[in-house]
């Protein structure tokens, strides 16, 4: 655990300098040794790591990367790191267990991977015209916990581009079991693809009895509002 540990200090030291997500700074009082996290659009492992790192050998850390570059440099890390409660899974994630296609946008020649996103429910197309579309596996969060007999889960990172809603649709009987802490990036411009509103996204949660906050001052603040001035939002089940 210790090239874990080099890891997430890194990605620590980038989000207070603004070089990586500010919200990694707020993991500490979320997850626990021995915690059950989930990675949902893991990209590279910026979340990965951290949480690893938190939640200790007698934890897990389940992350899914659909995209076969990112995924390629995820699981190139995760061997590195020899982070053995990690586990790297090539898939998305969404509602329903499958196949689906999956958008990768196109500039200049170069894939924008931070803007791919599922084809299914798509309203309207993304902001870049030329693309790549591939088929990705998709499990849902409820069946890979089945299938892999996951007695708990304590925490969930979801970036999905937009998707977030079909996740926590496929995430109904473990939210409502486990209650995990949620942080989802919520933007009216991803969900916007599927016909979502960041306040349909938000008030879904609210209503399961979740409440709301923003990483703001090195500390989580509860809020209401949701801004196009911040990307992530952290979902607390009350007590």
């Amino acid at each position: 655990m210790i090239r874990v540990g080099a890891a997430a200090t890194v990605l620590r030291a980038g989000a207070r300098m603004s070089l990586s997500e500010p919200e990694l700074l707020g993991l500490a009082g979320l997850v626990r040794p021995g915690a059950v996290c989930f990675d949902v659009g893991a990209a590279y492992g910026m979340y990965t790591y951290p949480l690893a790192r938190l939640a200790g050998p007698a934890g897990q850390v389940h992350s899914f990367e659909p995209l076969p570059v990112p995924y390629r440099i995820l699981e190139a890390g995760w061997r590195v790191s020899g982070a053995r409660n990690v586990r790297v899974t090539n898939a998305a994630l969404g509602s329903s267990t499958g196949y689906q296609r999956l958008r990768l946008p196109y500039r200049w020649g170069l894939p924008i991977h931070g803007w791919a996103h599922l084809q299914e429910g798509l309203k309207r197309p993304g902001r870049f015209a030329a693309a790549r579309t591939l088929e990705v596996p998709v499990y849902t969060v409820d069946r890979v916990c089945e299938l892999r007999e996951i007695s708990r889960v304590d925490f969930i990172k979801l970036d999905v581009e937009g998707y977030e809603a079909e996740v926590l649709k496929g995430a109904e009987w473990t939210i409502e079991q486990h209650r995990p802490a949620l942080l989802l990036e919520i933007e009216d411009r991803h969900l916007g693809k599927y016909g979502r509103t960041s306040a349909e996204v938000a008030d879904s949660l609210i209503e399961r009895g979740y409440r709301m906050h923003v990483w703001r001052g090195r500390r989580w603040t509860r809020t209401d509002l949701i801004t196009t001035r911040r990307r992530n939002y952290l979902f607390t089940a009350a007590p």
